[in-house]
């Protein structure tokens, strides 16, 4: 029987934060798991959690946000899913859907309950329970990947959404996510943890100041979870880097053979792009 209660696995930075949006703002009872047990104690002791789940929770929860890395919210389900309640709906943060969504479509449909996959547009360049914060996904984008789930269902997820902050959501599918995501997150980590690996980023200071900001910013990578991300995107993350590098090698030949016209055209291109957005 279904007690509205919120399950939530996994209490970093998304988790974390989900549960203070849940707990704060929709008025969700939450509960909380997680391998740290300091974390968990932070977690009640500010209000974000009611208290630890045991698996004996799964089986009356309304929702299960699994908010740990790509496998483990595949080993997660697989070994709590006789505990997972049929009226439950599981959802995912990942980042990448083509490898997770499969794995956990096949275990819901064994096992009765339903999964909607789900991926918040939201982060910081820190990460962990302590930069969580309520506020995080404000105006963000939601990104909900359905799998078959009845639309009900994926309903009901969309406005649990929306009462926490999110500004929109956009639904697709697992391929097109990953495609997506290659571009709009995963070459800009690539790019700033490139880029401050010159040897004249030790030296910055005094002569930098927006431009570097800006594209510096998440080379504080979680390298453990984003090395995980990449090598399960790596198709659609291998093809977008293959365009990054034909663009740069285009601009530094321009560049090399003193090619005026040819290095304005491909600045022009890129600044027309942009404007041609609005942005």
């Amino acid at each position: 029987m279904m007690d509205g209660t919120i399950v939530i696995a996994g209490l970093g930075l998304i988790g974390g934060s989900l549960a203070k949006g849940l707990s704060e703002r929709a008025g969700r009872r939450v509960l909380g798991i997680d391998r740290d047990p300091q974390v968990i104690k932070e977690a009640i002791a500010c209000g974000a959690i009611e208290r630890e789940a045991v698996p004996a929770d799964l089986r009356d929860a309304e929702f299960l946000f699994l908010c740990l890395y790509p496998q483990a919210d595949i080993d997660f389900v697989t070994e709590h899913a006789e505990e997972i309640g049929k009226q439950c709906i599981v959802t995912d943060v990942c980042g990448i859907k083509n490898f997770v969504c499969p794995a956990l479509k096949k275990l819901a449909e064994e096992h009765g309950f339903t999964f909607v996959g789900g991926h918040p547009m939201a982060g910081k360049e820190r990460s962990g329970f302590a930069a969580s914060e309520a506020k995080l996904f404000d105006g963000a984008s939601y990104i909900l990947v359905p799998c078959g789930a009845p639309e009900e269902a994926v309903e009901r997820l969309r406005a649990l959404a929306m009462q926490i902050g999110f500004g929109g959501t956009v639904v697709t599918t697992p391929e097109h996510h990953d495609e997506m995501i290659a571009f709009t997150s995963q070459i800009p980590h690539v790019l700033a943890c490139a880029y401050v690996m010159s040897p004249h980023c030790m030296e910055h200071r005094g002569f930098s100041a927006g431009s570097y900001r800006d594209v510096s910013r998440v080379a504080r990578i979680n390298e453990v979870l984003w090395s995980e991300l990449f090598l399960d995107n790596r198709t659609a993350l291998l093809g977008e880097l293959d365009t990054l590098i034909e663009n740069m090698s285009a601009i530094r030949t321009a560049v090399d053979q003193k090619d005026l016209p040819a290095l304005r055209a491909l600045l022009r291109q890129g600044r027309e792009r942009k404007e041609a957005l609005g942005e």
